[in-house]
């Protein structure tokens, strides 16, 4: 265990100090000798509701000062068997959004180019597009795991192609997701027209609306899933507004009558075992967060999905 970074514990700096990165992790300028990196994309100049989530990475590296080492219900122990760090944020350009795309993409083959996983701190999400170029590149389609309030598959917002409504369609279009191999969960709220969702069912797209999952364990589904997956290389995408405004209200587009923390948990808990090949936690607005609570709750999904890597130990 020695031989691998561990996040500062609280015994040995209180938990308002040390140094100011995910879990109080060691950082490194590169992947290089990672299997897990935590990656900053502080982007919002693809939102188009509230800004303020080119400061969800800082606030959830801040909050993530709270978490420790063991996962004490699942028994995973990451730390053990995985070499992790934080490699700082993503050097966007924040006056020219193509621009940045582009910037996130490479920033990507080169993380996976070391064979590291990257877990991301968003951001708006649109960085889930350009990340996804990256894994495709790397793994060919990949399956997907969608939480959100949203489809985020619009055609176009004010007629561009790319922003934080449009990544999945673009996704599909340019054949980066596995055929079959898409669930998208608590989506819900209001829409432009009475068949917003069904162009995704179209897709072959899994969709399970909120209504589905309210007072539900979602264990029962996530096995579905895993079924669904198979070995198929999978990425985890949750926007925080999957989650109810009353557990998590710092984010742009809030939706009522969203995900409990509790099925957040089982959604991530239930892809152990699948080939998962990286993730991110997206849409955290501190400036709608005073509490922290909202960046809190990114940070402990974050933890979770580290937590169902291929490799990780647990222990007895």
């Amino acid at each position: 265990m020695a031989d691998y970074n561990q996040p500062l514990g609280g015994n040995e700096m209180p938990r308002f100090a040390g140094p100011a990165t995910m879990m109080r992790l060691a950082t490194q300028p590169t992947a290089e000798g990672l299997d897990v990196a935590f990656v900053g994309v502080p982007l919002d100049i693809a939102t188009s509701n509230r800004p303020g989530t080119r400061l969800g990475p800082r606030q959830i590296r801040d909050e993530s000062r709270m978490l420790r080492p063991y996962n004490m219900a699942t028994r995973a122990a990451p730390f053990d068997s995985l070499q992790v760090a934080d490699i700082g944020d993503v050097p966007i350009n924040t006056f020219h959004l193509p621009k940045t795309v582009d910037i996130i993409s490479r920033f990507y083959d080169e993380v996976l180019g070391h064979g590291c996983i990257p877990l991301t701190l968003g951001g708006d999400h649109l960085i889930t597009l350009p990340i996804l170029r990256a894994m495709a590149a790397r793994h060919g389609p990949v399956g997907l795991i969608h939480i959100d309030a949203h489809a985020d598959v619009n055609e176009h917002m004010f007629g561009e192609p790319i922003a934080h409504g449009t990544p999945f369609r673009r996704a599909q279009e340019e054949g980066l997701l596995a055929q079959g191999k898409v669930v998208q969960i608590g989506l819900r709220g209001t829409g432009y027209a009475a068949e917003d969702f069904d162009w995704c069912r179209q897709q072959g797209f899994r969709v399970v609306t909120a209504e589905e999952c309210w007072y539900r364990s979602l264990a029962p589904l996530m096995a579905e899933v895993r079924e669904m997956m198979g070995d198929t290389p999978v990425y985890i995408t949750f926007d925080i507004d999957g989650l109810d405004p009353s557990v998590a209200p710092g984010t742009g587009t809030v939706e009522m009558g969203g995900l409990t923390s509790a099925q957040g948990l089982e959604i991530v808990r239930g892809a152990a075992g699948l080939n998962v090949v990286g993730g991110d936690l997206v849409e955290v607005s501190p400036p709608y967060d005073p509490s922290g609570n909202t960046a809190l709750m990114g940070a402990t999904l974050l933890y979770e999905m580290l937590c169902v890597l291929p490799g990780v130990k647990r222990r007895s």
